[in-house]
């Protein structure tokens, strides 16, 4: 899991072996070649954490993992610090998903949150609707859309943040990543499949994925190789 500061000047990254998220700074925003290790948070409450999301204003962060299938919520009491978090809550998944990768919420206002992963039916991508954005405890299912055509295990899902109406997925199956687009913004229901980009010349286990807000980058994750790769999009 992978997910940046909303000014680009932080990153932050998930890995299930210290079961952690680590936080790295960015002298020039956005530029992962200018990254250097910042600090790490606790122990989190998944031993397999995949998927990563906060709040916009930094005081909310929500893990996702594949060994409890749930939604973690957690509060930073000091903003985009992940020394300061505490558990808040936590929402179940298992009904839809029992090998949840990636994690989205609409960066708006937090009414819709999108959960990405391979079991039961092959790839897919599962819809929530929360009464009360950014409160995981409002979360209700709302219904499921398969990418299995094109990624039979994803790993990351992304959305064009200002109006829903572009999905993004990656994952190891295909090691690419795939567009959809939605003709009513944030329902799964209007997807159709778009094109595909493979970034198999470079990763061979892609782990996560994290697209830049202004659509001009996006970023994905490695997990045999230990890194993180920059894609510069030419026209949003």
């Amino acid at each position: 899991g992978l997910f940046f500061k909303t000014d680009g000047t932080q990153m932050y990254m998930l890995g299930d072996q210290a079961n952690d998220v680590t936080e790295y700074s960015l002298s020039t925003a956005w530029d992962v070649g200018t990254a250097t290790f910042s600090q790490r948070s606790g122990t989190l409450a998944d031993n397999a954490p995949s998927g990563i999301s906060f709040k916009p204003d930094g005081t909310r962060m929500y893990i996702i993992g594949t060994t409890n299938d749930r939604v973690y919520e957690y509060s930073l009491s000091t903003a985009w610090d992940i020394t300061t978090l505490s558990l808040v809550r936590n929402f179940l998944v298992s009904g839809q998903e029992t090998n949840p990768g990636g994690l989205y919420f609409k960066p708006d206002d937090g009414t819709k949150m999108y959960v990405c992963g391979n079991t039961p039916t092959g790839g897919q991508v599962h819809e929530y609707s929360l009464s009360t954005g950014w409160d995981i405890s409002t979360a209700s299912f709302v219904q499921t859309f398969s990418v299995s055509s094109q990624e039979s295990s994803p790993e990351g899902v992304s959305f064009k943040s200002d109006d829903g109406t572009k999905m993004f997925i990656a994952g190891w199956a295909s090691d690419a990543v795939h567009e959809y687009s939605l003709s009513t913004g944030w329902d799964l229901s209007t997807a159709t499949f778009v094109q595909t980009f493979s970034i198999r010349t470079e990763s061979t286990l892609n782990t996560g994925l994290f697209m830049k807000d202004d659509g001009t980058a996006f970023y994905t994750t490695d997990s045999s190789q230990d890194r993180i790769f920059t894609y510069s999009i030419g026209e949003q």
